[in-house]
């Protein structure tokens, strides 16, 4: 689903890069009321996980492969404004060091893949766990549906923006249904790995999950004729303490999938390239040169190295540790202006 430079004019992408800035500066005031001192980190940590998992491309039809969005999983861990910034983070991090996504084209990116993701899951998200029965199962659930719907939403976001600033000129029904249709069971992958990841999350540390916030309710009794609250049977749980172990397992597995599952997904063009080859939307994109082209980790490999396992390996590595610094240095300046804020006050 990223945008290369090409496929959308200048003053469209200009317009869209101001909406995107937009979000991202609402979302780092929103986020202040997000993070605390045990999840900025912990955002830092789904930053370099999405970063990772989209490395994966799994196939989904004949000669077309999808991966990851994260919208969905990151507004579900660590909060919606918190989501945005995540997949920014991605998106520049992609963007600036591996030639992915056009650069003319990162505010697009941000809009199609982190905004419209990331309010569509939640909300619908949302929505779920208020009607559902109040356990973890249903959260599970409701990320699983959210994850599913917020991919051809996403899609059919593309192809608006598509409709308003396309460089080619191209049958927007056909686009839109090709578009929505292959996305819809990407969709399916993203709704898997969410609803696998969440409920990881949920089964070792519940607490840390910002979607399961508030679910459990008190045992009630019937006294007089009336519900009241029921005093627990034993002392409350103490807090369950530092992220630390639930962190540094994250680190490890995204280091495992970039680093080395990375190597096994499908090569097969992922959604957006599918149908831009097969409906035309492509026809001016081999005219621009992606302006970080000659980076030495352009393309997901290492310059230099030719043992292709070894170069995109190591590239993979590389992306996942500078995502994890970037994204946690973010998200503790955010939560450090939180805490300043608040001694002020």
């Amino acid at each position: 689903m990223h945008v290369p430079d090409g496929f959308i004019n200048a003053p469209v992408s200009a317009v869209a890069g101001v909406v995107a800035a937009g979000a991202v500066a609402v979302s780092l005031r929103g986020a202040r009321r997000e993070l605390d001192e045990r999840t900025a980190p912990l955002a830092g940590l789904v930053a370099a996980f999405v970063f990772a998992v989209q490395m994966l491309n799994f196939p989904v039809a004949a000669g077309t492969s999808g991966h990851l969005l994260g919208g969905a999983l990151a507004a579900i861990l660590v909060g919606p404004w918190t989501g945005v910034l995540c997949i920014a983070v991605v998106l520049l991090m992609q963007g600036v060091l591996f030639a992915d996504g056009g650069l003319t084209a990162l505010g697009v990116n941000i809009d199609v893949m982190g905004v419209v993701t990331v309010v569509t899951a939640y909300a619908l998200f949302r929505g779920l766990v208020l009607v559902l029965p109040r356990t973890r199962r249903s959260v599970t659930l409701a990320s699983f549906v959210a994850a599913l719907v917020s991919v051809p939403a996403s899609a059919a976001a593309f192809t608006l923006v598509y409709a308003v600033g396309g460089t080619t000129d191209v049958p927007l029904g056909k686009v839109l249904t090709a578009m929505v249709g292959v996305h819809v069971l990407i969709g399916i992958g993203e709704a898997v790995i969410t609803m696998l990841t969440v409920g990881a999350v949920l089964a070792v540390r519940p607490d840390l999950v910002y979607g399961a916030r508030g679910l459990t309710a008190p045992l009630k009794l019937r006294v007089g004729g009336e519900l009241v609250d029921a005093a627990p049977a034993t002392p409350a749980a103490p807090a369950q303490g530092s992220p630390k172990k639930l962190w540094i397992g994250g680190v490890v597995t995204a280091l495992v999938l970039a680093g080395f599952v990375s190597f096994y997904a499908s090569a097969s063009p992922d959604g957006l390239e599918k149908v831009a080859a097969d409906q035309g939307i492509d026809a001016k994109a081999e005219e621009y040169e992606h302006a970080t082209a000659d980076s030495p980790l352009a393309d997901y490999g290492v310059r230099g190295i030719d043992a292709e396992r070894l170069s995109g390996g190591l590239a993979g590595v590389i992306g996942v540790g500078a995502t994890l610094a970037a994204g946690t240095g973010v998200f503790l300046v955010v939560r450090r202006r939180r805490t300043a804020a608040a001694e002020s006050a």
